[in-house]
């Protein structure tokens, strides 16, 4: 039997590493004061703070929870290994080698939450897709990108809300508007914020000619509470209209979808599929205190800039990443580096490990 002890070893390593980026003594401490302000008899008489204190304590036990499975499984392979080396064993080789394998897995994606760095890394995010050069084409391709988010966020088990879309004017889509919901939404999507570029041969092409068309992908955390963002209501302009598009069975007949326009700002912000005016404004609302939010936190970080010159963000280039099914099957992103010929596989939500190779380069960029 070979030689495992340095591979656990190693896992033992990174999991002592893992227990102090994630905090696990604070963990600890802080889900002991969370399980008293559960216990207390009075709690829901606050809904709005009973929410934030029961979600803070699931997320924190789940941390726990996963960082002590983890001990577990590294201390049963440790166990069994030195039993095996004791006994002559060799027969739960081919087993140490799954768990030792299994193992690195896990911690690979555990050590991806060391690299969010952002104060919202953590929320739900809005994400707006836009067509942009390339006519019909790019409208399709950006059709096309709002189903590549929204199997990707199916796959990692996030929650998708289409909110509102523009229908293009012979196929695809003008624009459309999408919340994800689920912890670090918004830090994963953040990685997708610029232009996307594709080159393929035009299904709207009678000669069957190659095309490149562009979309844009704009992503900001999404705020549940509207107090953290002072809108005065006599700065809106409201307008109400037909639901139209992919609404399926959320949209009626009636002028249920709503815009709001911020006139200080000229934002507009639009919802047409919920089930009513009323829960259409409410989300637009939500969608508009995000978009403000945005704002004043880029005009923070223009002031700042203005002080101690441009950061690394502002120098990315908008073209952040090619989509490549024509000569030749390729998507690499232009930051990164990070390449696959697999196209239909990313085109089918495959993000992850362009999401992951971002944060690392982000963090790489930051020095």
């Amino acid at each position: 039997m070979r030689d495992f002890s340095d591979d656990l070893a190693l896992a033992a390593k990174r999991l002592g590493e893992a227990e102090a980026y994630l905090g696990l003594d604070r963990l600890r401490t802080r889900l002991t004061a969370l399980e008293v302000d559960i216990g207390k008899p009075d709690l829901w008489d606050d809904p709005d703070v009973a929410r934030k204190i029961t979600t803070e304590y699931n997320v924190v036990k789940a941390d726990i929870d996963l960082l002590e499975d983890f001990r577990g499984r590294v201390e049963d392979a440790e166990t069994l290994y030195q039993l095996a080396v004791e006994e002559h064993d060799e027969s739960v080789e081919s087993e140490l080698d799954a768990a030792v394998a299994d193992l690195g897995r896990r911690l690979d994606q555990l050590e991806v939450r060391s690299l969010f760095s952002g104060d919202y890394d953590e929320r739900d995010a809005v994400v707006e897709v836009h067509a942009g050069a390339g006519g019909t084409d790019a409208q399709d391709w950006a059709e096309m990108m709002v189903r590549m988010y929204q199997r990707w966020a199916e796959k990692r088990g996030l929650e998708f809300e289409l909110d509102d879309e523009s229908e293009g004017q012979e196929a695809g889509i003008l624009s459309a508007t999408f919340i994800v919901r689920g912890r670090y939404a918004y830090g994963l999507l953040a990685a997708e914020q610029g232009t996307h570029r594709l080159v393929r041969i035009s299904p709207f092409d009678s000669q069957a000619r190659r095309q490149t068309s562009f979309a844009s992908l704009e992503v900001i955390p999404f705020l549940e509470d509207l107090s953290e963002v002072d809108i005065d209501e006599k700065d809106l302009r409201i307008d109400t209209y037909r639901s139209s598009g992919a609404g399926g069975q959320h949209v009626n007949v009636t002028d249920s979808a709503v815009r709001i326009t911020h006139l200080p700002t000229g934002i507009v912000v639009s919802c047409q599929n919920e089930r009513s005016q009323h829960q259409n404004k409410a989300k637009a609302m939500q969608i508009l205190a995000a978009k403000l939010a945005e704002r004043q936190r880029e005009e923070r970080r223009a002031q700042l800039e203005e002080i101690s010159g441009p950061t690394t963000q502002a120098s990315w280039g908008t073209q952040i990443r090619n989509y490549v099914l024509a000569p030749y099957q390729m998507v690499k992103d232009d930051r990164t580096k990070y390449e696959t010929g697999n196209v239909q596989s990313v085109l089918d939500g495959d993000l992850d490990q362009f999401m992951e190779a971002w944060l690392r380069w982000r963090r790489t960029a930051a020095g």
